[in-house]
């Protein structure tokens, strides 16, 4: 007998030849691999005697699992009727986005769902959707960058702080924000997210690690950005060690990087192969929480949203460094994620893909666009919204889009015009291709008040 398991050993022990087989075989390379092949035959027998002892086993649940169900019992079918709904600002939203929450609102682990003004169309859930579930993470609920977020600095230091100082804050935001795929700083930090248990325990977290770390307090391409603007409060908070006024900001805008888009691709894979959807929507195939798999998903998810945080946080505490001056105020949210909730008297998972929280009191910020403000949120809790609010302005134009209608002359123009210096970006992120901010707030006066205003004065991008 070879030193090696291969499947016609668990064939011969009484393995079916359907899916159950190949999993086995999988979990045993990715956590058994150099484990003595008697043992490992010998559990295998067990787990064939006796499946439900290993439902929760970290190996072998997911291949009782598929002992219990084949493959071919799960196909899952769409409801005929939606879960409630509610939609802000319908006739500012497209619609391939309301036929994708539609369609999701089918689902038989659906409970409710709303979609926010700025949405658009993506993969799985429109930007802009939210979906409570029964019980169940729909990794393409969340998305592929999973914690991705906001994070604002206010400084003690008065609006127009840089007057006459435009080159030192380029050169600041040029020396200490790195963007891509390839960059990275000189001078790595450190940071407690490292010490997670699920870099240990998790192998495919363990295989991501090296990558985070050397991608800490960087941020992606895309719409992820810092910027220097100015900061316009209206209202405070009695607990703010600030008054109403204007203030030197910088507003960061990324995620998870690859370490979470890594995580989103595995779980979605894994998903798709454990929850069989009809072709339309085999994107918001889902993970029930009470297998391994998805506790394992919802344990790795909640740490790509810790690193994101961690990202934002070393992009601060570089540029507060190089300015010279400590931050008196920081407000932040996720927009990619999911969260354990109480929907009409019943704990769900809220899914916000591109979408802000906004329960009674909680703070958020809505980015505009490189040239239109952001807003400074306070959440009112409408339960018709699940608690949410938009996470930005909402594209007008996608990104080919944008590369066929405007050119760079026009981007400059309107640049100028803001009084706004760019570093990095392009037609695809220019101002027009995005919606009306303030028409996109103005749609939300349930859901938010606001505080107050962010301009981007200064704005640094891929």
């Amino acid at each position: 007998m070879g030193k090696k398991l291969k499947g016609k050993d668990l064939i011969k022990i009484g393995f079916p030849k359907h899916n159950a087989l190949n999993i086995a075989l999988g979990q045993i390379n990715r956590y058994r691999k150099n484990e003595n092949k008697e043992r490992l035959l010998q559990e295998a027998q067990d787990v064939l005697s006796s499946p439900e002892k290993y439902l929760n086993d970290r190996v072998w649940g997911k291949v009782v699992e598929n002992l219990i169900q084949p493959l071919e019992d799960r196909k899952q079918q769409l409801m005929t009727t939606r879960a409630p709904f509610k939609i802000f600002g319908e006739n500012v939203i497209d619609e391939q986005a309301k036929y994708q929450l539609y369609e999701a609102l089918k689902l038989p682990i659906a409970v409710a769902g709303a979609l926010m003004p700025d949405a658009h169309s993506g993969f799985g859930l429109p930007i802009g959707g939210v979906l409570a579930t029964d019980n169940a993470v729909i990794p393409y609920g969340v998305g592929v960058d999973i914690g991705c977020r906001m994070s604002l600095s206010v400084f003690d230091l008065p609006g127009n702080f840089m007057q006459g100082k435009k080159d030192k804050m380029l050169k600041i935001l040029n020396d200490n924000t790195k963007f891509g795929m390839n960059e990275t700083h000189k001078n790595k930090a450190d940071h407690e997210v490292f010490d997670h248990d699920g870099f240990r325990e998790i192998p495919l977290l363990k295989s991501l690690k090296t990558k985070a770390y050397q991608q800490l307090g960087t941020s992606g391409g895309g719409n992820h950005f810092v910027e220097f603007g100015i900061v316009d409060l209206k209202e405070v908070e009695s607990h703010w060690q600030i008054q109403p006024g204007q203030y030197l900001a910088v507003l960061s805008h990324s995620g998870s990087r690859g370490f979470g888009a890594n995580i989103a691709k595995h779980y979605t894979d894994l998903a798709r192969q454990q929850c069989l959807l009809p072709r339309q929507v085999q994107h918001l195939a889902w993970l029930d929480l009470s297998t391994p798999a998805g506790q394992e998903y919802w344990v790795a998810m909640n740490l790509a949203g810790d690193y994101a945080k961690a990202c934002h946080d070393d992009i601060h505490r570089r540029i507060a460094k190089a300015l010279g001056h400590r931050k008196v105020l920081t407000i932040e949210n996720h927009h990619n994620f999911a969260w354990k909730e109480s929907v009409n008297g019943k704990t769900c998972i809220v899914h916000r893909k591109g979408a802000t929280p906004a329960q009674a009191g909680v703070l958020g910020i809505i980015p505009g666009s490189m040239t239109a403000p952001g807003f400074i949120v306070r959440g009112r809790g409408h339960s018709g919204s699940l608690d949410s609010a938009s996470h930005g302005a909402g594209r007008l134009h996608s990104r080919g889009d944008c590369k066929r209608k405007f050119t760079n002359s026009e981007l400059k123009k309107e640049l100028k015009m803001r009084d706004v210096q760019l570093i990095g970006g392009g037609v695809d992120e220019a101002p027009m291709a995005y919606k009306d901010i303030h028409e996109v707030i103005e749609h939300q006066g349930e859901l938010i008040e606001v505080l107050g205003t962010f301009t981007p004065k200064i704005v640094r991008m891929a």
